[in-house]
């Protein structure tokens, strides 16, 4: 079923955050909980993951309000990151199919940057993200065909 989230970066504080949230909203984390950065499998050409890195938030998810699902990762430094006002928070499409979420993708992105083409993810999902002509941040997570 299609849905739209907001996605928060953090730099290495994501679980401290999520937890003052699930304090306020309540609930609990949807899926599995908190996925680490432990959990990703290993890749040919993928780089190692820094063993101080190891234990970050990958991904948690939070339903807050009305349906509306809060969702963060950590955003570590040594992965390339930087977060900064502006790049820490991001609009997360979840179209129902690949063809929709390709049609979104190729229109949001149009004028902007593609930051990450479309692609199957080791999670079962086909994922990018871009950045529109207006500076906004849009991620896609198609479980769908």
């Amino acid at each position: 079923m299609a849905r739209v989230s907001t996605y928060l970066n953090f730099s290495r504080n994501t679980e401290e955050a999520f937890n003052f949230y699930k304090s306020v909203f309540g609930g609990e984390f949807s899926g599995e909980g908190i996925a680490r950065f432990s959990d990703i499998p290993a890749s040919e050409g993928m780089p190692a993951i820094a063993e101080e890195d190891k234990n970050l938030v990958m991904h948690i998810e939070l339903p807050i309000l009305g349906g509306h699902v809060l969702m963060a990762t950590d955003a570590p430094e040594s992965m390339g990151f930087k977060v900064t006002f502006g790049n820490n928070i991001n609009i997360n499409l979840e179209p129902d199919t690949k063809a929709e979420t390709r049609k979104l993708f190729d229109a949001l992105s149009a004028g902007g940057k593609i930051t990450l083409a479309l692609a199957d993810m080791f999670w079962g999902a086909y994922f990018g993200s871009c950045i529109d002509k207006f500076g906004v941040l849009w991620t896609f997570n198609c479980e769908g065909k």
